[in-house]
C-alpha cells in the first residue's frame, strides 16, 4: 500500500531516458504567442494582463534597481504554476514534488541575492547577522543563530513546495481510493466522498497556485533585503 501511494512521485522512464526533461518543457509549447496582429486574441490578452498584475504585485516591495529581476521572477511564476496545476491532471506526472528540482530552482536564486548584497552593501548583509542592540553576552549566539537562519532559507523554499504538493497528491489519492472502495459497499457514502474529492481537488488548484506565488514572492522579499 505504501509503494502504491508514493509511486506517483517517482520520476517516469522511458528507454532509460527521464521524461522528467519532457514535462519541464511542456508548459513553454502550451502559452500562446504574441502575434503581429493590430488586436491580440483573448486567451492573449488574459495572459498579458496576468503578467502586468503580478509583476506589479511582485514589484512594488522592491527597490528600482531590483526591477531587472522582473523577467525572471515572471518566468519562474509561470513555470511553477503550469507544473504544479497540470500535475493534478490523471496520469500525468509533477515534477515539483522532486525535492532536487525545487533545490535546484531555490538554491541559486537565493545565493544570487546573497551575492548581490554583499557585493553592493557589504557591510549591511553583515549587520543582518547581529540585530541592533544585542547585550554582548549574546552576540556570539546570536550570529550563530542569524547565519543558521540565513542559509536555512534555500532549504525551507524548496521543502515547503515539495511538502504542500506531496501532501495534496497523498489526500486526492487516498479520497479517491476510498471512493472506489465505498461503491459497492455504501453508494450514499460514496457519493458524499466524491463531493469531498472534488472539494479537495479544487483546494489543491489553489495551493498550486498560492505555492508558486510563496516561492515568487519570499526570493523577491530575499532580493529586497539585499538591494
Amino acid at each position: 500500500m505504501t509503494l502504491g501511494l508514493f509511486d506517483q512521485f517517482m520520476s517516469p522512464m522511458l528507454l532509460g531516458i527521464p521524461l522528467i526533461l519532457i514535462a519541464l518543457s511542456l508548459p513553454w509549447i502550451l502559452f500562446p504567442r504574441p502575434t503581429a496582429h493590430w488586436l491580440d486574441d483573448r486567451l492573449l490578452a488574459l495572459q498579458g494582463h496576468f503578467v502586468n498584475n503580478f509583476t506589479h504585485q511582485i514589484l512594488q516591495s522592491v527597490n528600482p534597481k531590483g526591477h531587472k529581476w522582473a523577467v525572471l521572477f515572471m518566468t519562474l511564476m509561470l513555470l511553477l504554476v503550469t507544473l504544479n496545476t497540470l500535475g493534478l491532471l490523471p496520469y500525468t506526472f509533477t515534477p515539483t514534488t522532486q525535492l532536487s528540482l525545487n533545490m535546484a530552482l531555490a538554491a541559486p536564486l537565493w545565493l544570487a541575492t546573497v551575492l548581490i548584497g554583499a557585493r553592493h552593501q557589504p557591510t549591511h548583509a553583515l549587520g543582518h547577522l547581529l540585530p541592533e542592540g544585542t547585550p554582548t553576552l549574546l552576540i556570539p549566539l546570536l550570529v550563530i543563530i542569524e547565519t543558521a537562519s540565513l542559509f536555512i532559507r534555500p532549504f525551507a523554499l524548496g521543502v515547503r513546495l515539495t511538502a504542500n504538493l506531496t501532501a495534496g497528491h497523498l489526500l486526492i489519492q487516498l479520497t479517491a481510493t476510498a471512493v472506489f472502495v465505498l461503491i459497492s459497499l455504501a453508494p450514499a457514502v460514496a457519493v458524499l466522498t466524491s463531493l469531498l474529492l472534488l472539494l479537495l481537488t479544487l483546494l489543491e488548484v489553489a495551493v498550486a497556485m498560492i505555492q508558486a506565488y510563496v516561492f515568487v514572492l519570499l526570493l523577491s522579499l530575499y532580493l529586497q533585503e539585499n538591494l
